[in-house]
């Protein structure tokens, strides 16, 4: 057995890059976290931090803004797995200067966790979020980076526990709102299978260069499926209240950040059906589920037995 990858994670604390975390120990590489002096002070991110540490991970210290620290941080490590969140996006850059300076890396992971950037259909403000994503994908190839893209799809846990109903805290019980006719398939992964599908591939030759797709069969789903799904396990005929495609994006402009933002992925996905409306070709891309038939995913079905 060869010996596992050195990791370092950037933006460790955020909403996806803990879950990254915790499957990298998990799956028994030496974890490498770059945190902000400023995030220790944190009262949450520290705990976090703290139970990082607990858990055999190594705590450096680092900044974005900080080249030299990067560079330090990513001479350490084999590969580098960035999990930015999205005001930070453009800051990538940076990243790939530090590896470039470095010149150990084997393995780049932007932060992507959605779409796939080069294949959607959005509107602003999604728009420009995705072709920033764009953006870094082409600074890391042309720079001849070794790199992995990783399209996980929607996160499970920002949709299913209200099925994307504004000001709900629990899935509809009497009506719900639908975009568009409700029927381009979406896909929603739970965010402990996106961490460990991602640590997976970072070892993997087969990905190497390629955008994995964490498409598990189970969890690709239309709205209106969703809906009759959730209706089967309540016992219940929810109201259905189409929105039109007209009525979404006038919503959109006039929605304050981020709002709108949120609003405009979902019609990229639910309207556009962004994430199922093309093959994955062997050319640019692999599938997580195919590739590693032994991860247990949590399907879509068993995630929304905790809400009944």
């Amino acid at each position: 057995m060869a010996e596992k990858s050195k990791i370092l994670i950037i933006g460790g604390t955020g909403y996806i890059g803990k879950y990254v975390v915790e499957a990298s120990v998990k799956l028994g590489h030496p974890t490498f976290v770059v945190v902000r002096e400023s995030t220790l002070s944190d009262p949450v991110k520290g705990k976090l931090i703290k139970s990082f540490e607990d858990t055999g991970v190594t705590v450096l210290h680092g900044d974005l803004n900080d080249h030299e620290s990067l560079v330090r941080a990513i001479k350490q490590v084999d590969v580098v797995i960035s999990t930015v969140g999205s005001l930070q996006l453009a800051d990538q850059v940076k990243i790939i200067a530090a590896i470039k300076e470095a010149g150990n890396v084997k393995r780049f992971l932007p932060s992507e966790f959605g779409n796939d950037v080069d294949r959607v259909n959005a509107v602003e403000p999604a728009k420009s979020a995705f072709a920033l994503k764009a953006q870094i994908r082409r600074a890391v190839e042309a720079e001849g980076i070794p790199h992995t893209y990783v399209s996980s799809n929607f996160f499970a846990g920002y949709f299913l526990p209200t099925l994307a109903q504004p000001g709900l805290t629990s899935p509809p019980r009497e009506k719900v709102i639908i975009p568009g006719d409700g029927n381009p398939k979406a896909i929603l992964n739970e965010e402990h299978d996106i961490g460990t599908y991602t640590i997976k591939a970072v070892d993997d030759p087969r990905t190497l260069n390629k955008i994995v797709y964490i498409r598990p069969p189970n969890n690709i789903y239309s709205f209106n499926e969703l809906v009759s799904l959730w209706e089967k396990k309540i016992g219940k005929t929810l109201e259905r209240l189409y929105v039109p495609e007209e009525q979404i994006l006038k919503q959109i402009q006039e929605s304050p950040i981020p709002i709108n933002i949120i609003l405009a992925i979902n019609h990229s996905v639910f309207v556009k059906g962004d994430q199922t409306n093309f093959e994955i070709e062997p050319s640019f891309g692999v599938e997580a589920s195919e590739l590693y038939p032994d991860v247990k995913y949590t399907t879509v079905d068993e995630y929304l037995d905790q809400f009944v």
